[in-house]
């Protein structure tokens, strides 16, 4: 099993990545700091006073300002594939008194930085709703349902997919090694050398020179210690075997 093209749109658009914002009628872009809360709607959050605020506020007659947000994935090692690229488009309004309140502790689920201390003051909260969703890899674009869009959650491993790579690439190789090995069976070759290069809530890749393959977890895990609990009788089978 995959993550579907809403979940990677969620996952690349949760906010762990950098954007930049095209703004109707404005030059651009336009680098932004971003998240999305629960239901996948992008929240920014800006300098009052700058090129950014003065781009976002609503030409005469409108309440609210179109953009399209852009947002590139940065792989976690040089040798991963990318994810791609996200393009969510919407129209922002800017967020006062308890809608802002409400949104700032939205934002602090995945970003609690000090700038939300000055929401009101010398930082504003822009609430983008989600009209359209595109989805770019490998130059195939996939039009994302909004809908299937605010209902995906993003990867829970992603913030820390770094992290888990490298700690399996210093402690774990010849462990992983001996499980990717295991799972391909006969497709193994005898100079093979797997090494993980991404992961996610439904498995991981490895690459093997010019090869590599996808190995299934046999469940989605739901976060950094479900993962371990999980991968345990792969990294410690002699500690499973003595206990058994």
């Amino acid at each position: 099993m995959q993550p579907s093209p809403a979940e990677i749109a969620r996952t690349l658009a949760a906010g762990h990545l950098p954007a930049v914002a095209h703004i109707a009628c404005r030059p651009g872009p336009i680098p932004v700091r971003h998240v999305t809360d629960a239901q996948g709607r992008v929240l920014l959050l800006v300098p009052s006073e700058g090129t950014l605020s003065a781009a976002l506020r609503p030409q005469d007659g409108n309440e609210d300002t179109a953009l399209v947000l852009d947002i590139r994935d940065v792989p976690p090692m040089a040798v991963s594939p990318s994810l791609g690229r996200v393009w969510v488009s919407g129209w922002a309004v800017k967020l006062d008194g308890d809608d802002a309140r409400a949104a700032a502790l939205d934002y602090a689920d995945t970003d609690a930085c000090g700038d939300l201390l000055d929401i009101g003051e010398s930082q504003a909260l822009f609430r983008m709703e989600v009209a359209e969703v595109r989805w770019e890899r490998s130059e195939k674009i996939v039009e994302v349902d909004p809908d299937a869009y605010a209902e995906a959650t993003p990867d829970p491993l992603r913030a820390v997919e770094f992290d888990l790579i490298a700690d399996l690439a210093d402690h774990h190789m010849a462990e992983m090694s001996d499980y990717v090995r295991r799972q391909l069976g006969k497709d193994a070759l005898p100079d093979d050398d797997p090494k993980v290069v991404r992961m996610d809530r439904y498995g991981f890749m490895v690459r093997m020179g010019t090869r590599s393959a996808r190995l299934a977890f046999p469940r989605p895990v739901t976060d950094r210690h479900d993962l371990a609990h999980l991968l345990h009788p792969i990294l410690c089978r002699r500690c499973c075997d003595s206990a058994a």
